[in-house]
């Protein structure tokens, strides 16, 4: 799956302040997360991320 800093991806779970969706931040054998509605930052392995994910909204690139 092909995943690039900046793009937002809904995850199945809810974060616990409500929002389903996350900003990519870093890209690799890991990913760091941030919150659309909170702001908190998570590291989650790829192998995970790419399982949990429902949509992948992709930046525009300019």
């Amino acid at each position: 799956m092909d995943i690039r800093v900046g793009d937002i991806v809904t995850l199945k779970k809810k974060h616990p302040c409500g929002a389903a969706d996350w900003k990519v931040l870093r890209a690799g054998a890991d990913f760091r997360l941030c919150c659309t509605g909170c702001g908190h930052q998570v590291m989650m392995a790829r192998r995970v991320l790419e399982k949990s994910i429902v949509r992948l909204d992709r930046q525009a690139e300019s």
